[in-house]
């Protein structure tokens, strides 16, 4: 009642403009204790506030590890919440926390390398890393054969030495996905790939990496396991990722995959809190160049990117949307700076020389992943509606009978109701048939 009170006294004002400035100054306290009670909670919220997303995480951890499961879970940005979206995106550029640096430049944990390849680690790549499947995956996204939905526009922006399109999709289940074609110019395949790979390098254009280093790779095929750590705004924790990587080359196209994957090895801590479901892959080859002299002097990449940060996706989305374009144009300096480091003569880093392992694969063989992917939705298609005939059958004599029962027993409100109610769970459990 004492609010009630208050508030009619504040509308028995004698003039509007006095009523609304006593409003204004009723309702700004409210509002300021609202901001800084979601801010506190956010940032000093208990354990036990994640342990059932957490428990759901871990369960579904070794699942993420398919291209299929990143699909139906289902590549980056800037603006506060679109954080590692961005980043990850032609991956990596701003940053919202500056850092001391002392944790930036540690580039620890040294990698687990056998020159043989040994058996165990192949049969890990067979299993729980990258493997043919996520390039079947990546191709069928390149070649939009996916299956997904329809890719909507979102931007066409250029620079005089680079061109940008942009396109998202949502799903029923899963974070929003983004698509951008992004051309380079007086740029070269080989030099791209190295560029996004050599994480070294990153630390000089990628204010929010705070650490990366990798945990274990295979010199035969290329395959690495990174550990990155990624820095965010105050009011969340940072966060880590466990990325696997390989890269295909086919002619002068490669096929670069990047997905989170389970490695036991580095246990899961409370901070920085771990993304399990990450997917960031792209297609990079030679184009004409924009000038338009028919010359393959220009570089294409298509980047596929998805990710669960722990924000809610509306919110996430929105902020990706914003500060989209202010993130991304900062890659194209990045990439001239890295051009002039090599032209110099610099050694390549570690990253980059792994970058230049590639598994070759023929035309050929990627004609024949499409064909195999092709028969098999055929398939799938050819069952889906056989079953649907069976279920659609049913379900039409249960509501037929239903209505001419109930038009012939009584004419009254209820029954018809009942009977109605009857046939369609009747109709839903042959719906689940």
């Amino acid at each position: 009642m004492g609010l009630v009170s208050v508030f009619l006294e504040i509308l028995r004002k004698p003039t509007i403009g006095d009523a609304l400035s006593e409003l204004m100054m009723f309702i700004a306290p409210l509002w300021v204790a609202v901001i800084v009670g979601v801010l506190v909670g956010w940032s000093w919220k208990p354990k036990w506030a994640n342990l059932g997303r957490e428990m759901l995480m871990d369960c579904s951890g070794s699942k993420d590890s398919t291209p299929a499961s990143s699909e139906s879970s289902s590549t980056g940005f800037g603006s506060i919440l679109s954080l590692n979206s961005i980043k990850f995106q032609l991956p990596s550029c701003t940053s919202w926390i500056t850092d001391d640096g002392a944790q930036k430049d540690s580039f620890s944990f040294p990698p687990t390398l056998d020159s043989s390849c040994s058996s165990s680690q192949i049969e890990k790549e067979k299993t729980g890393f990258v493997t043919d499947e996520d390039l079947k995956h990546l191709c069928k996204l390149v070649e939009e054969q996916d299956g997904g939905p329809a890719w909507i526009h979102m931007m066409d922006r250029s620079t005089p030495t680079m061109g940008y399109q942009a396109w998202r999709r949502d799903l029923e289940i899963g974070p929003t996905q983004y698509r951008s074609r992004t051309v380079f110019d007086d740029a070269t395949p080989e030099m791209v790939r190295d560029f996004f790979w050599d994480d070294e390098f990153r630390s000089k254009w990628d204010n929010m990496l705070l650490s990366a280093a990798t945990m274990e790779e295979c010199p035969t095929a290329g395959t690495m396991v990174v550990h990155w750590v990624r820095k965010f705004p105050f009011f969340c924790s940072d966060r880590e990722y466990m990325i696997g990587r390989r890269i295909w080359e086919s002619g002068r196209s490669y096929y670069c995959v990047n997905k989170g994957v389970p490695y036991a090895s580095m246990p899961r801590k409370n901070k920085p809190r771990r993304v399990d479901l990450y997917y960031s892959s792209w297609c990079i080859r030679a184009v004409e160049s924009r000038k338009g002299d028919g010359k393959l002097t220009a570089c294409e990449v298509l980047l596929f990117h998805h990710e669960d940060m722990g924000i809610p996706w509306n919110i996430a989305k929105l902020g990706v949307r914003q500060g989209m374009w202010g993130t991304v144009k900062k890659i194209d300096p990045g990439l001239r700076a890295y051009q002039k480091e090599r032209a110099s003569g610099v050694p390549l880093s570690h990253c980059a020389f792994m970058a230049q392992i590639n598994t070759k694969v023929s035309a050929d063989y990627q004609r024949s992943l499409e064909s195999n992917s092709n028969h098999s939705s055929e398939l799938e298609t050819h069952n889906s509606s056989e079953k649907q005939l069976g279920k659609n059958i049913p379900k039409l004599l249960v509501v037929g009978g239903a209505i001419a029962l109930a038009c012939s027993l009584d004419r009254g409100l209820l029954t018809k109701a009942v009977i109605f109610g009857v046939a369609r769970r009747f109709a839903n459990i042959g719906r689940r048939l």
